[in-house]
């Protein structure tokens, strides 16, 4: 298997492998499902009381969530919930709702988060990286930071990100076509057609249904056009158009798709679900709903804090932006892209810090800085080939830190209550000593739990990982997953040598 296919299948499985239940966010997303799957309707009446996070508008309850990624998982929730039907299974009962939130989870944001992991491998390689430094970089950011367990979990962030890094990755590559075309007009038929239109498509579905899928990505959807429209440019007026009228088309049917659920819902095209909010979220009310400007409190918590730090959970991500700036030193296409990656990073990083709710409610780590993870791993691979064989074992070293921080994770609990100081030291540490694994009580059917009895086991665990259905417990539940890595790890390794063979 090559390196691509195997690198696939490790993130894939490793994402599809846990099952974390229900929560405010997710629950929310989901009820928008199983209204359309169910009773053909975007009203989430029959489900609002499953969550807090709801909008009311005339007389009626929707998602205050963007609908991009419940809309993507009607396309094979709609499916498996007939077939399961069909063998004499109850879609609303427990297992079913287990089951077929476990589908929209691995099949949305698991099968894109694991697709964004290629890409990211793919787009290090076009600029130069070796094999070596760009599977590090791929494999870092699916395994050892928050994306792994973003990607475990039905909310939009990690969506979010592995679109707008796929836009990236094609404008990057439109970029590059710049560099290798001469300033001259050249005629219609010189250059494939199809390529044009598959970059120019892939910038504007890719940056428009991150839009879609979490209302801030459209500021960086916005710079990822300019910087297509500015590298196509210079590639003649023809081969301009043809990429500018794709980007065009993929972002019109992105946007068409939101403003018709938003005229549905809301008897407006322009409505966001925010502007309804049910809740008592005053905070919501400051600037641009919530958004206001960057605190000082905010930026260290989020960054370097235990409360929702991401450097505790991913001390690797302190070295990315340095590969970033080595990446300035190269011309044309990677120093082009460093910038966009350094702003769209940056952008995240002071959007976190200016929000009201910066701490993201049950969260671990702070989920909403988490799409400038894949663009501070684009600086991984200048890192891996500037340090030596000494810079290689520190940053191997790092990235095994990380790993186990996530690993221990993911297996335990990536929403721990927002009352907990220091989720990782305080609950998330001590149950995974104790092989405590898969701890939150929430299904996608509760509004509140009683995160206290978490340890206690007094209510059943809603959470699980598929070793634990296969009658494992504790730690053994992780072994088929370590066998699965270990096999992956070995076909890397014989692709990788088999690779160097043919060079």
């Amino acid at each position: 298997m090559s390196l691509r296919r195997t690198l696939f299948v490790l993130l894939f499985v490793s994402f599809a492998y846990f099952y974390q239940a229900g929560g405010w966010n997710q629950n929310s997303r989901f009820a928008l499902v199983r209204a359309i799957t169910n009773d053909g309707t975007l009203r989430i009446d029959p489900y609002q009381g499953n969550t807090g996070d709801k909008s009311f508008f005339d007389g009626h309850f929707y998602s205050d969530k963007a609908p991009g990624q419940a809309l993507a998982a009607v396309a094979t929730v709609a499916p498996v919930r007939l077939i399961y039907r069909a063998f004499g299974g109850d879609p609303e009962s427990f297992a079913g709702l287990a089951l077929l939130s476990w589908v929209a989870t691995v099949f949305t944001v698991g099968l894109l988060t694991a697709s964004a992991g290629v890409v990211l491998f793919d787009l290090a390689r076009d600029w130069g990286a070796s094999s070596d430094a760009a599977l590090f970089a791929a494999l870092t950011f699916g395994l050892a930071t928050p994306m792994w367990f973003l990607a475990t979990i039905f909310i939009g962030h990690a969506l979010a990100a592995s679109c707008l890094l796929v836009a990236f990755a094609a404008a990057a590559r439109v970029s590059a076509e710049r560099e290798l075309t001469p300033m001259r007009p050249v005629a219609w038929s010189a250059y494939p057609e199809s390529r044009d239109r598959r970059h120019g498509l892939l910038v504007g579905l890719g940056a428009g249904w991150a839009t879609v899928s979490e209302f801030p990505a459209a500021v960086p959807a916005v710079l990822l056009a300019g910087w297509t429209l500015a590298s196509a440019w210079p590639l003649g007026r023809r081969r301009a158009f043809r990429l500018v009228a794709a980007m065009t088309g993929g972002a019109v049917a992105s946007a068409v798709v939101l403003m018709l659920y938003q005229w549905a819902c809301f008897g407006s095209p322009f409505h966001l679900a925010y502007s309804s909010e049910s809740g008592d979220f005053g905070g919501m009310h400051q600037g641009l709903f919530g958004i206001t400007r960057p605190t000082w409190h905010a930026l260290y918590q989020i960054l370097i804090g235990e409360y929702r730090g991401l450097l505790p959970l991913s001390p690797l991500m302190l070295a990315a932006p340095l590969g970033l700036v080595l990446l300035l030193r190269r011309p044309g296409p990677p120093a082009q892209g460093a910038i966009v990656a350094s702003t769209i990073a940056l952008f995240y990083v002071l959007l976190n810090a200016s929000y009201h709710y910066w701490e993201g409610g049950w969260s671990l780590g702070p989920r909403h800085l988490a799409p400038a993870l894949p663009f501070l791993c684009l600086g991984l691979p200048p890192l891996w080939h500037a340090g030596g064989r000494r810079g290689r074992t520190a940053l191997l070293a790092a990235a095994v830190l990380s790993f186990g921080v996530s690993t221990i994770s993911v297996s335990t609990m990536v929403q721990p209550p927002a009352n907990v100081a220091r989720p990782f030291r305080e609950l998330i540490w001590p149950a995974f000593r104790d092989g405590d694994l898969a701890l939150n009580t929430q299904t996608f059917v509760h509004h509140t739990v009683d995160a206290a009895r978490w340890r206690t086991h007094e209510d059943p665990k809603a959470a699980f990982n598929l070793g634990m259905k296969l009658g494992l417990d504790g730690h053994a539940s992780l072994l088929p997953l370590a066998v699965i890595w270990v096999l992956c790890g070995a076909a890397l390794y014989r692709a990788r040598r088999s690779e160097a063979r043919d060079a």
